[in-house]
């Protein structure tokens, strides 16, 4: 039960709130999202199954809500908080703004952090090795790059060395003042083999000086990746354990694909032959750093393995046909496998499991020896940074060939299974292995582990309703579980101050005229001297439009700015500029710029949807999860595709409105929504917008 403290506390922050901020306006949903935040946690519903579900419209104010309710809660119960986020933006703002202004209204201190997962600093070890400062270990140098490292590479690596002997520079790639590129990066990262606590020089790495401030804060604020990469190593190894922890997951609604993501696999075949026999003639030099007589074994066991590999993997990638692959993509449908491909991805699964199991007691045997004082820590750390890289890959080449010769069950969805032809090399094939349904792993990793969860976003339902996320994010929907689902509306007056408008149209999307009526059409409905916002769903149709409407905008003196000409923080900075200085702009945007974008007041006064954004399934996760939905007897279009663009939709159209003083109009260019019967559905699901549709 919610103790008289607690309650106290977040008392006296929300008296404190209306002191702190200009023109505060107490809010009946925000106290109320505060109180059922509240009571969830200190188990008023439930003792065991803590966890709250809540759709927060635009202006409640969700982030200050669940900080005021959980963080005196975490205090009292001597429980960490992980706030996890979807985008960069929103952990900037709780860094920045939430989490500061949450501080000054407490009495009692706590203190927070910025959490990055392993991926984000660079492994000091493998740095001195790359860029040549251990002379004397050039072939591992050279193995740790799948080609020939160019000049420029190496200089590059050198300037960060430099940088960070000479304390400029903490190892975290996101403060490096330019970007690192991809194929440089990989080569450097931290990884869980070969950054090593055993060894002295690790001690002080980067990822660990950040791994020992997180163990100090109160508040840590993440993202959903961090958060399932930890999941998947067992907990508590990157963050707290989460029995330890509360979760609140703010724009929750992208948690299940997340989840899906890094429980999915992928290898190639030639190129994972490649690193194989690199291993090859590296294990015996990495293997004479341990007791021979101890290793000797695994070693033989891993070049066992390695030998029946290399050519199973080669032969394998000729055994399919390029000139059947669909926009190089093979899909095997309904995840099942042709009997011979099924028996390789058995043998393919032992021999691999065995290879990362032999690596890695080699492995340890040489971390022991360091640990007991038999081996020097100079002459063990190259050696278990090389092992590492090698390790890493042996352990997802193990996942993929266990995921691929998993059978399918008569229970719960198949595996989505798929070969696809290499982007770097022509002649190589990749194998793709990923799971339909995350819930129950969720579930398992989190939900039936967590102290508690708070799950936000404003979009939140689907169709009015919030079965179709839960059934993604695995949260129990039983009665008994008294899992707490919360839908709160925004306090904008959309009746008053906006206006929906669906227009009277010759075509609808799919008619093949469609996209030149559209650029016929568009100009009618942007407004002059206003900030005018386009949605496509689609790049093509969208530089289609774009292109045909070049001379009316220099005609008309319109600003028309395209994504993807420019990067996003200069198309809104040039934007901002012309909406200053009273001209029309105009920027054209696709999915991307219908989440996240935050343009209140006189930034935004008029927000075209072209389309309803309907999800083409052209992945072959998507496609494979409306073929399992159609062998159940179901319909995969009401049950994803129009679940889905509801959700998108909603995000879309708050765009428009961001402030309790912004006004403006939405128009939707697709005549779906009134003409077809899901189009109610969707309709109703919007904000009640002041409706002017044309008949």
């Amino acid at each position: 039960m919610l103790s008289t403290n607690i309650q106290k506390a977040i008392k006296l922050s929300y008296q404190n709130l209306s002191a702190q901020l200009d023109g505060f306006i107490p809010r009946r949903a925000q106290n109320y999202l505060v109180a059922e935040i509240a009571k969830t946690l200190s188990g008023t519903y439930h003792k065991s199954n803590r966890i709250i579900v809540a759709e927060a419209g635009t202006g409640i104010g969700k982030s200050l809500a669940y900080l005021m309710a959980s963080v005196p809660f975490a205090q009292f119960s001597q429980k960490k908080i992980i706030i996890s986020t979807a985008t960069v933006a929103l952990q900037e703002q709780l860094i920045h703004k939430d989490m500061p202004l949450y501080r000054r209204l407490v009495e009692t201190p706590f203190s927070f952090i910025l959490a990055k997962g392993r991926q984000r600093y660079c492994c000091l070890e493998k740095l001195s090795l790359a860029c040549g400062k251990q002379t004397e270990q050039d072939g591992q140098q050279l193995a740790m790059f799948e080609s020939k490292p160019q000049k420029k590479d190496i200089e590059q690596l050198q300037a960060l060395y430099t940088a960070f002997s000479d304390n400029k520079w903490n190892g975290d790639r996101d403060s490096w003042a330019e970007t690192i590129p991809d194929d440089i990066w990989k080569v450097i990262v931290s990884d869980k083999h070969s950054c090593n606590n055993s060894m002295p020089t690790h001690r002080d790495c980067p990822f660990q000086k950040a791994r020992a401030d997180l163990d100090k804060a109160d508040v840590i604020i993440a993202n959903h990746s961090l958060v399932m990469a930890d999941a998947d190593l067992g907990g508590g190894v990157i963050l707290p354990e989460p029995e330890q922890s509360i979760y609140i997951f703010d724009e929750a609604h992208h948690l299940p694909n997340v989840a899906r993501e890094h429980a999915s696999a992928t290898a190639s075949l030639k190129g994972t032959a490649t690193w194989l026999e690199s291993l090859n003639k590296s294990v015996v030099k990495i293997a004479n750093l341990t007791d021979i007589k101890r290793s000797s074994r695994f070693r033989n066991e891993l070049q066992d393995s390695i030998q029946q590999l290399v050519p199973a993997l080669t032969q394998l990638s000729k055994q399919f046909n390029a000139g059947e692959f669909k926009e190089n993509i093979y899909r095997f449908e309904h995840g099942e496998l042709p009997s011979w491909l099924e028996e390789e991805s058995k043998s393919l699964k032992i021999l691999s499991k065995k290879a990362h199991q032999s690596m890695a007691k080699i492995t340890d045997l040489i971390s022991e020896r360091v640990k007991d004082g038999e081996l020097s820590a100079r002459l063990a750390e190259p050696a278990l940074a090389e092992a590492g890289f090698y390790l890493q890959r042996l352990e997802n080449l193990a996942k993929v060939w266990h995921l691929m010769a998993e059978p399918n069950h008569d229970k719960g969805a198949p595996l989505a299974r798929w070969i696809e032809i290499s982007t770097d090399r022509e002649d190589d094939f990749t194998i793709n292995v990923s799971p339909l349904e995350v819930g129950w792993q969720l579930d398992r990793q989190l939900w039936s582990r967590c102290a508690g969860a708070v799950l936000v976003s404003a979009t939140m339902r689907a169709l009015n309703s919030f079965q179709f996320f839960a059934i993604q994010a695995g949260i129990s929907q039983k009665v008994e579980d008294a899992t707490q689902f919360l839908a709160l509306a925004s306090p904008f007056d959309y009746a008053n101050n906006a206006e929906l408008m669906v227009p009277k149209l010759q075509y609808e999307p799919q008619h093949p005229n469609f996209t030149a009526y559209l650029s016929e059409i568009l100009p009618t409905y942007l407004q002059d001297k206003k900030a005018n916002l386009v949605l496509f769903s689609s790049y093509w149709q969208m530089n289609q439009v774009a292109q045909a409407l070049e001379a009316i905008a220099v005609k008309n003196k319109w600003n028309l700015q395209v994504q993807g000409k420019k990067s996003r923080s200069e198309i809104l900075n040039k934007h901002r500029a012309y909406c200053q200085f009273g001209q029309t702009s105009v920027i054209f945007g696709t999915g991307s710029f219908s989440e996240g974008l935050d343009l209140p007041g006189k930034l935004l006064e008029n927000l075209i949807i072209t389309k309803i954004p309907f999800g083409v399934p052209t992945s072959p996760v998507e496609q494979a999860h409306s073929e399992y939905i159609v062998e159940r007897g179901g319909n995969p279009f009401m049950q994803i595709s129009v679940p889905e663009a509801s959700k998108k939709l909603i995000q879309s159209v708050g765009r428009l409105l961001r402030k309790e003083q912004d006004s403006g109009r939405v128009v939707i260019l697709d005549r779906r929504i009134v003409t077809k019967r899901y189009g109610k559905a969707l309709l109703d699901a919007l904000p009640p917008f002041a409706r002017k549709v044309e008949y």
